[in-house]
């Protein structure tokens, strides 16, 4: 991948069409809870501003699923914007229209426009070719920042660049690609891929494709009953997918004669119901009780990973060990957090809840990189053309 970007080109007094991410979280009070996704914006957005680009902003936010809805209104991000970027901003009620343009028409150097919603219009996931001309309209570049939506061809995040002669990559963006490039593409060796997470659904494929690339893999969390009961062994009531366990065998078999070498839980913390409060039992990963789920894994398992981690130089994790949103089943998740930080490897965390874990930890600073996608971020990993990228021109 190797896409033209905003320092590629001249944005002098040019309208540009930047496509973020702001789908934030609220609390009950519509404060914002978390504005990381704001915040990794903002050097495309200062960019632009300083280099004389007339700014405008399009973002999802929400499932408001084709129908205006002030619950998942952008101008409830107004004011962090302002605050964040220092100066005024811009708001219309709406992203495509006679108004739009000619805010648009009158905006000067530097200044900065929040469009509404771009999913207000159903046309948007449906990546309508009509809805995409015109929110291309009065558009001289789009520039795609919202690593996040990526992968959905929907019309703000891929359909415009059809109609708009120059389409780049903005600075977020191409620090998501420059990192995935350094991990999967040319990694330095060993290569150590960590996969968790709830289920084998959307994970199975990615380490199919990754098996090919990887030195070492750690399959833990939900992910690991699948594989587990491949292989034979009784979990209990944990999470399994049935219907990948044949997808599991062919995978173990095409990773041993790859020679990449893989790492189960040894030891569980499990527990006969799914509850913050439930009585825990720690077991070996051979006598989980028929009546009880593996929640977390154990002390052993941890010290396996960790060790299994030690001569690492790229990690790429996505999953985390077990239920660690409830604290009788996080410590597994923390643990590795500690190990992982502790290799001094470049490591990339494919977000969601892994990156949330690293944050509860404390240990941002110490993590290479948190990928601001956890959906675009496993489909780049599972080989899989992202639009929102394939969309870009080519330097």
């Amino acid at each position: 991948m190797n896409k033209s970007t905003i320092g590629d080109i001249d944005l002098k007094g040019k309208r540009c069409f930047v496509r973020v991410d702001f789908n934030v979280p609220f609390n009950d009070e519509q404060e914002i809870t978390d504005d990381s996704r704001m915040v990794g914006a903002l050097p495309t957005i200062n960019h632009l501003i300083k280099d004389g680009a007339k700014v405008i902003l399009a973002s999802h936010m929400g499932r408001p699923k084709g129908e205006r809805n002030p619950e998942y209104s952008l101008k409830l991000v107004l004011e962090r914007l302002k605050a964040l970027i220092g100066k005024d901003v811009i708001f219309v009620d709406d992203c495509i229209g006679e108004e739009v343009n000619a805010t648009i028409a009158s905006m000067k150097e530097g200044d900065v426009l929040l469009l509404e919603n771009v999913r207000f219009y159903k046309e948007e996931t449906a990546n309508d070719e009509n809805f995409s001309k015109q929110l291309a309209e009065s558009i001289d570049v789009f520039v795609n920042d919202a690593f996040g939506a990526a992968h959905r061809a929907h019309a703000s995040t891929a359909g415009i660049a059809r109609f708009v002669g120059v389409s780049v990559a903005g600075l977020l963006m191409e620090k998501e690609i420059n990192y995935f490039n350094k991990a999967v593409a040319n990694p330095e060796r060993p290569l150590v891929g960590i996969l968790g997470g709830a289920k084998a659904e959307g994970k199975i494929e990615v380490l199919n494709k990754l098996a090919e690339k990887l030195d070492k893999v750690i399959i833990s969390g939900g992910l690991a009953f699948t594989f587990m009961k491949a292989m034979g062994a009784e979990v209990g009531n944990s999470l399994v997918s049935n219907d990948l366990i044949d997808k599991a065998k062919e995978i173990i078999t095409k990773m041993d004669k790859l020679n990449v070498e893989y790492f189960f839980p040894v030891d569980f913390v499990v527990a006969k119901e799914f509850k913050a409060d439930a009585a825990t039992q720690l077991v070996s990963a051979t006598a989980i009780p028929s009546d009880s789920m593996a929640l977390d894994i154990g002390p052993e398992s941890s010290k396996l990973f960790a060790d299994a981690l030690q001569d690492a130089k790229t990690i790429v994790w996505n999953g985390p060990m077990g239920a660690f949103e409830m604290e009788a089943f996080s410590k597994g998740t923390y643990n590795l957090v500690d190990a992982v930080t502790k290799t001094g490897a470049l490591t990339i965390i494919g977000g969601g809840d892994s990156g949330v874990a690293v944050k509860n930890a404390g240990a941002v600073d110490k993590i290479s990189y948190i990928s601001t996608g956890g959906g675009a971020f496993l489909e780049l990993l599972e080989g899989k053309t992202l639009p929102g990228i394939e969309c870009l021109n080519e330097k």
